[in-house]
């Protein structure tokens, strides 16, 4: 993709500056859009974004085409489209969205959680969208970043690769293609189900928020949210958590990457135990726990990651006890019915789909279910 490639960046939270900015610096024309003018008024003032970060990563600032809050102008001058909101967010996009796309665009998810691309392809669908457009998702954020002011980023680190996969993933290649010179460090990441299910967070953070519950209340997370939260109990459920994910994965086809696997791909930690892992990981040291129940790790995480991979569970026989427990909790503790709120498979649209179907559905896009 040139530099003549015109980019809007959709939210403006910690990733989506971050995005916007390094953008910016490497000489595209940017867009930033956020819902509330007034959290992005300093940003339009300035003109962009002052970047800070280590160990020589992106630095300077970052010059922006336009900052708005209308959602309509974003879309509408964009070639390619980066959503970087939390994914309850998702569906609201995508309805805002619908009307001014065109043929051509790319939407990018980052992340998409669990099944956001087949949500925001729904609500595409059910808005009555005809555009020619091409939605994919990451796997994970690919910056680690923090907002160091109203018109300031600081980027942590850049990962070095991070999954993606289109829907359907037979336009993969194209998306790689398209962000190849902005992004090199994008991989192929086979089919959304497979970025949906190697959705780590959906394991680590709920049930180590909710098993915590009392010590973030009484201490308002002054305590080491990994190290001091996932006692040898705690981690007991967070495996249980992690086989049930496993195997729905393989009831797909899928050969997902166990709670340890991750460990040692992203940390180089070992153990015998996913206890041990975690607490063989040095960059967990320090991390405190979310200072109040009423955080992402619970309003997000379960609606938007935990409640479609158990509805895949259920849906294809797999039990999923544990998965179903902690969803329970996170209702009860956060008075919300998540199952009604979350991405149930009707939401993805993929309800009455067999495993062949679905298969074939995140590959090519078949959707013959819709026709007959």
């Amino acid at each position: 993709m040139s530099k003549e490639t015109r980019f809007s960046v959709i939210g403006a939270g910690h990733g989506g500056k971050a995005m916007a900015a390094h953008l910016a610096l490497m000489g595209y024309p940017v867009t930033l859009y956020n819902r509330t003018a007034e959290h992005v008024l300093a940003i339009e003032r300035r003109g962009g974004i002052e970047v800070d970060s280590y160990d020589g990563g992106p630095r300077g600032f970052g010059r922006l085409e336009q900052v708005t809050s209308d959602l309509a102008e974003a879309v509408r001058w964009a070639d390619m489209l980066m959503v970087v909101v939390p994914s309850t967010a998702h569906a609201e996009i995508a309805r805002g969205a619908a009307p001014h796309l065109r043929d051509g665009q790319i939407l990018v998810l980052h992340p998409g959680r669990t099944g956001g691309s087949m949500e925001f392809a729904k609500v595409l669908r059910d808005a009555g969208c005809l555009a020619d457009v091409t939605i994919a998702e990451t796997e994970t954020l690919i910056y680690a970043s923090r907002s160091d002011g109203p018109a300031q980023v600081r980027i942590f680190s850049v990962k070095e690769a991070v999954p993606l996969a289109a829907l359907p993933a037979s336009r993969t290649d194209q998306v790689l293609d398209a962000l190849a010179e902005s992004y090199p460090q994008f991989i192929d990441g086979t089919t959304v189900l497979h970025t949906g299910m190697n959705n780590m967070g959906a394991i680590f953070h709920p049930a180590l928020t909710l098993l915590n519950a009392g010590r973030i209340e009484s201490t308002g997370g002054e305590f080491q949210f990994y190290l001091d939260g996932a006692t040898p109990s705690v981690a007991r459920v967070l495996e249980a958590l992690d086989r049930e994910r496993v195997t729905v994965a393989a009831a797909l086809g899928i050969r997902a990457r166990s709670g340890m696997e991750w460990l040692k791909m992203a940390y180089d930690a070992n153990g015998g135990s996913l206890y041990e892992a975690i607490h063989n990981q040095p960059g967990y040291r320090g991390i405190k726990a979310p200072a109040t129940l009423r955080h992402r790790y619970i309003f997000e995480d379960v609606p938007m990651s935990l409640v479609p991979i158990a509805a895949l569970g259920q849906r294809y026989g797999v039990s999923v006890q544990a998965m179903d427990a902690i969803i329970r909790l996170a209702c009860i503790t956060h008075q919300t019915d998540f199952w009604r709120r979350g991405r149930t498979l009707d939401r993805l649209g993929i309800q009455q789909l067999s495993v062949n179907e679905l298969a074939g559905y995140v590959q090519d896009g078949r959707r013959e279910w819709e026709v007959a």
